[in-house]
């Protein structure tokens, strides 16, 4: 789960760590009574969605301007113009693909007179079952050009996690960033933070970019992007309620409720599997025969005809699905409760493209009468190879 950057700050300032005055917005009519809160003389405008690039990015609508999602205000009056500029306009940046996001929360922020800039992050290691510190002098930019144009400017490394954060982690990224006397210090101080909030609120990505030194002297948290591991939020009420579901893809909300691991994705024909790896090998051999999955949908071994159902309907909802792939290799799952789930599923919600089912496992025979006699137009396979090539062949119309 991710949630925007004025949450992410507010959450990490409850562990310490150093932020700038910020006040989140809803309504352009209260940028005015925001940026007079905050004072001045600088003000920093920012759009408030799940992607990044936002300073680089463009609205489609000519009425927001052309200054991008994060805008430099020197006055109220520019600060209320910026917002209503803003607010209700859709932002494109490289992270959100061609049709953008539209931004309904603004983050006026007091601007900060910067004097350098540098990237941190931290995430879960998973070859090494360890937290892990990304850490860089070249803040401000996309660590991945960092990583390819000059690699040797990113120092990494893992906290043992019998051990916890110790001081030796904060000289290290103290050493990295190329910080002595005071500021060393601080970032000792705000490693320790931040690992303590990255462990305590189970996250599986913390970035800060850029972290920044002021020309005052002071170590600031200046951007923050955050996700949670989905497993643990059940532990923290207090984050789930940060939620944003107006940045999330409906269909993906509506597997949630269900407990269906689902994933919108590019292509016109839509998968229903059961197990992530037989999910994505029918993915695969989709590819192989020259088209693209709509999505990725894996039922889960424990599915009753209930959540079947839901997950048929959830694919036909879809407007870019031209066929729909059902693959189901029956061991807990048993073929006969899919089938019973997928004739529920077309008899109520009706079927207008080509269906591909096959089935083979625990009462694969039982499952295969049930469709047979359902009158559904639906076409049987064989085998995963012939599944793919029949409903690929379906949906060119050949």
């Amino acid at each position: 789960m991710n949630i925007h950057e004025y949450q992410a700050k507010a959450l990490l300032h409850e562990f310490g760590v150093p932020i700038s005055r910020g006040v989140p917005v809803l309504q352009a009519a209260d940028s005015e009574v925001a940026a007079k809160t905050i004072g001045g003389p600088i003000w920093v405008v920012k759009s408030q969605i799940h992607a990044g690039g936002r300073g680089k990015g463009k609205f489609k609508e000519a009425s927001a301007g052309d200054k991008g999602g994060v805008r430099i205000a020197k006055s109220v009056v520019e600060v209320n113009e910026f917002a209503k500029q803003m607010l209700g306009a859709t932002l494109v940046t490289v992270q959100t693909g061609p049709h953008g996001k539209q931004v309904n929360r603004l983050y006026i922020e007091e601007g900060s007179d910067i004097d350098k800039e540098f990237y941190l992050s931290i995430l879960v290691n998973r070859e090494t079952s360890e937290v892990s510190f990304v850490v860089s002098t070249e803040g401000g930019v996309n660590i991945e050009d960092v990583a390819h144009n000059t690699p040797e400017k990113i120092v990494t490394f893992s906290v043992d996690p019998a051990t916890g954060i110790m001081p030796h982690h904060g000289r290290t990224v103290a050493k990295a960033l190329r910080l002595s006397g005071d500021l060393a210090k601080q970032a000792e101080r705000l490693v320790t933070q931040l690992y303590t909030a990255f462990v305590a609120k189970d996250m599986a990505m913390l970035e800060i970019n850029p972290l920044v030194v002021t020309k005052q002297g002071d170590l600031r948290v200046l951007d923050a992007k955050v996700s949670f591991d989905g497993n643990a939020l059940y532990r923290h009420p207090d984050v789930v309620a940060l939620r944003d579901e107006t940045e999330e893809d409906a269909k993906e909300i509506e597997a949630s409720k269900y407990d269906l691991n689902y994933i919108t994705l590019d292509g016109t024909i839509g998968c229903m599997v059961n197990g992530a790896g037989l999910a994505m090998a029918t993915m695969d051999i989709i590819k192989l025969y020259g088209m693209s999955p709509a999505n990725f949908l894996d039922v889960g071994g424990g599915a009753d005809k209930a959540k079947v159902t839901a997950a048929f309907k959830i694919i036909t909802a879809d407007p870019n699905v031209k066929g729909i792939l059902v693959n189901i290799f029956g061991g807990i799952m048993k073929c006969d409760i899919i089938a019973e789930g997928v004739v529920a599923a077309v008899k109520e919600a009706g079927l207008k493209v080509p269906l591909v089912v096959r089935l083979e496992g625990t009462n694969v025979d039982a499952g295969k009468k049930i469709i047979r006699e359902s009158g559904l137009n639906v076409v049987p396979a064989d085998d995963l190879d012939d599944a793919a090539q029949k409903i690929v062949k379906a949906v060119n119309g050949s």
